[in-house]
């Protein structure tokens, strides 16, 4: 049996309310994916994506095996590490005596932490050099929020999802609205505006960064692999 897990989880909207989905991604001890999964909602919030994302994966891990959870949703973290102990104790209303929002999602994840090990990590998100674990479920929930479609090992799917390119936080990709910018492979990059798939076969979102390749508009790096 395994000493020690490491996951992440993620959830994506794609209008916020909008097509939704969630994913994990399960490593070993040593940070290496071992498995993951990622499930279509329909229509639903980001917040509620994230939710589902973490009650999806505690649900599918091994109690009695410590886990480290990287998550990039301070709200969905500081939900279940911060607020819920006032949340009880106000009988579920919030400090400002308002309904707690998701509430089954929340004890449903509260349940689930009762007598295991499992700490939180919060880690920043699309970010060069930023978490690999939380990139490759961020991608997966993307992906699925798109397609609606389950997909993972426990599906059959034997590759691991393959994150877009991270935005710079210093430029580059990390521009707004429909301005382009120029990316490391020479080119131009927009925003796309609406959800749509590369000629490589694989779907991307509305806001996604895409380039303009023989095929149509794509994935960045797909232009870069027909050079």
């Amino acid at each position: 049996m395994d000493e020690r897990i490491i996951a992440a989880c993620d959830g994506a909207s794609k209008g916020n309310p909008g097509p939704a989905a969630w994913a994990w991604v399960v490593a070993d001890g040593q940070g290496t994916p071992r498995r993951w999964e990622a499930g279509p909602l329909g229509t639903a919030t980001n917040n509620v994506a994230e939710l589902t994302a973490l009650l999806e994966l505690l649900r599918s891990t091994d109690p009695a095996v410590p886990v480290e959870v990287r998550m990039d949703s301070q709200y969905a973290m500081n939900a279940v590490t911060k607020w819920l102990p006032g949340w009880k104790r106000n009988g579920w209303k919030t400090s400002a005596g308002k309904p707690v929002a998701n509430r089954e999602l929340v004890t449903g994840i509260d349940e689930l932490l009762g007598g295991r090990s499992v700490t939180f990590r919060h880690v920043p998100a699309h970010q060069v050099d930023g978490d690999p674990l939380n990139a490759l479920a961020d991608q997966a929930a993307s992906e699925v929020a798109v397609s609606q479609r389950a997909v993972g090992t426990a599906h059959g799917t034997t590759d691991m999802p393959v994150p877009a390119p991270a935005r710079s936080t210093k430029g580059g990709t990390a521009s707004t609205g429909a301005k382009a910018s120029r990316s490391r492979s020479g080119g131009s990059t927009i925003r796309a505006r609406f959800a749509g798939r590369c000629h490589c076969g694989k779907p991307y979102a509305a806001k996604d960064m895409i380039a303009k390749n023989p095929d149509g508009w794509g994935h960045p790096e797909c232009r870069t692999a027909l050079a």
